[in-house]
Order: structure tokens, then sequence, then C-alpha cells
């Protein structure tokens, strides 16, 4: 069976969609934001981000993510950093161990560039 594709017309300089944003980003904010989003661009880093934004009050030791994606505590703790350089999250120090808070609105922060607000 063969499907046929409606083409929309948009030599008239229309569009079909509204655009993502009212304005051009900045240099100094694109590169804000893709340094962000860069933080968020690994599979290890975005499963550690929604383990600790799952915890109980969003917050979780170093001790407990290990495991859970199956790397090394150094190479947790080197993403753990990024992300907290990205200011996804906040760091503290209880004697052995580093707990990780998540930002109150760090995600939305980044969502909200992408959406017509």
């Amino acid at each position: 069976m063969v499907q046929l594709l409606e083409v929309t017309d948009v030599s008239a300089g229309t569009t079909c969609c509204a655009p993502l944003v009212k304005e051009p980003l900045g240099q100094h904010d694109a590169e804000n934001l893709a340094a962000r989003l860069k933080a968020l661009a690994d599979p290890a880093r975005l499963r550690l981000l929604s383990i600790v934004a799952s915890s109980t009050d969003q917050e979780a030791c170093v001790c407990d993510l290990i495991d859970p994606v199956g790397l090394s505590q150094p190479t947790v703790s080197h993403h753990l950093k990024v992300l907290t350089t990205a200011g996804f999250l906040t760091r503290s120090q209880r004697g052995t161990w580093a707990y990780y808070r998540l930002v109150p609105d760090a995600l939305t922060s980044v969502s909200a560039v992408l959406v017509d607000a």
C-alpha cells in the first residue's frame, strides 16, 4: 500500500508552525546553553540526573549512584562534577561521601529556551 504525504507550500513566506523562540539567542546565551546541553548529552549523565531527581528530596549520595549506572566511582564522580558545573546539581560533603541535590528549576530553565513562552 502506498501512502501519500501531504506537502505544505512554504514559498509564500508563511509557515505552518510558530517559531520555537520569540527572538534569536545572543552569543553569550548561546554559548551558555550549548555548554549546559553538552552536559546533558551523555546517557550516563542523563541517568544520574534522573536518579537524583527521583530520589527522596531530590538528593542522593554518590555511594548510591555507582551501582545503578554500572560505572566506577571516579567515573560517576566525574559525570556528577560536569552536571554540577553546568548548574544542574549542587554538592555537599558529609563525612567521606558527597551528596548531590537537583537545583530547582535547572531543567525548566533549559527547556524554556526551546518553547514559545
